[in-house]
This record gives C-alpha cells, structure tokens and sequence, in this order.
C-alpha cells in the first residue's frame, strides 16, 4: 500500500490511531453523563440529553478537546475523572511492532494529536510510547484543532517536514480532507478506532485495519 522510499515522516494520531478509541468514547457517552447526573440530580438518560448537542456544537474545535474548557463548562473535574477509569487506556494491537519498524527505519516519528496536554500526559504515561517519536504536538500548543486549515502551516513551522513525503495516519477524515488539502500526500485512515464498534466506512481514503498492513516493505 505504501512505498516507503519516497517518505521522510510519519506522523500519527493518538486516540482512535495508536490507541482504543473505546477509553474516549465510553468517558464521554458514558462516564461523564454519569458524573453530571450525579452532581445535578437528574437520570442518567437527561444527562444524555443535555450532554449530547453540547458535544456535537463544539466538534472540530479545539474547546471539543479541552480539559479545562468542559470542567469549567459541566463543573466537573474533567482530568480526575479520566485517571479513575484510566484502566480503560490501551494501545492497539501491532501499533509498537510498527513504530519500532518505523524508528530503526530512520525516518521522522511524529505524534500530532488533538488531545489536551492533560490527556495526552496520562495516555503517554499509561502506555510508554513516548520513547518512540521525535516529537509529540498537541494541538493546544499550537492554538489550532487538526480539522482547521491554518493547523497544519504551523505545525510544519513547528516541526518542520517535506509535505509530498510525509504519510499522516488517522481516524478523523475531517483532519484527513485537512492534511491533504495542506498538500501532505500519503493519507491513510484507520477503519476501527473502537475495539467494541464495528468498522467505520474511510469515505475516499484508503484505510487499515491495524498496523501491519503497512509494515510491508517498511
């Protein structure tokens, strides 16, 4: 699928890519309902329902992926509640036989994800992929969501990479449609982000199930 002699760099997502989207998916539909019912006195299922256009009105920005931003919002301590389940945090399967592969191939490693330093600290910590990457960019450092077009000028600024050698994997096809519009040329998404959901539909992009299907020739 990829012929590896004509990339440089890789970047890669973190949640949803590297790791079991199931941890974010069950905190959010499931977890933090919970907390909020708890704290306001109404079910379960009408927290649901206030929860959810409220989530939905914030997608794509960077306040969707904010810590701070929905403690303040919902009242809740956002990052504990997420080390109480942080159990739940796992690494998809074959993801560090591919990054190994990557690392002793020489070629940039990059983690470029969407997630709050908050989160993104407990996940690295949780799962000791940090050794991997030559750098790890959150989006909050750069004040942009990865699915906004002026994302992606700054992080090459930041770190700098060759756009038509570069393969960028991820299970967002907003920040897929992002990253191409940018001219980053190799786009593969991942078609099961969440162990527990079926396999999700990669629109134009080709996808992978798991990393070895990119290993070949790596």
């Amino acid at each position: 699928m990829i012929e590896w002699n004509k990339i440089d760099s890789v970047l890669l997502d973190m949640d949803g890519t590297l790791l079991d989207l199931n941890f974010d998916n069950h905190f959010w539909q499931e977890f933090v309902p919970l907390k909020f019912s708890e704290k306001t006195g109404i079910s379960i299922d009408a927290a649901k329902r206030q929860l959810r256009p409220r989530f939905k009105s914030m997608e794509g920005q960077l306040e969707w992926y904010c810590l701070d931003y929905w403690s303040e919002v919902l009242e809740l301590d956002i990052a504990g509640l997420k080390t109480e389940i942080s159990g739940l945090i796992a690494v998809l399967p074959h993801v560090t036989e591919f990054l190994t592969a990557v690392r002793q191939s020489s070629r940039k490693l990059v983690l470029v994800t969407n997630a709050h330093r908050g989160s993104l600290e407990l996940k690295l910590e949780k799962t000791c992929l940090q050794p991997f990457f030559d750098a790890i960019i959150s989006a909050h450092d750069l004040g942009l969501a990865k699915e906004q077009a002026g994302f992606w000028p700054v992080l090459q600024q930041r770190f700098p990479f060759t756009k038509e050698r570069t393969l960028m994997v991820d299970d967002s096809l907003p920040v897929l449609h992002a990253a191409g519009q940018f001219g980053v040329a190799y786009l593969i998404a991942v078609s099961k982000p969440d162990s527990t959901q079926p396999k999700k539909e990669p629109g134009a992009f080709p996808a992978i199930e798991d990393f070895r299907e990119l290993m070949a020739g790596l």
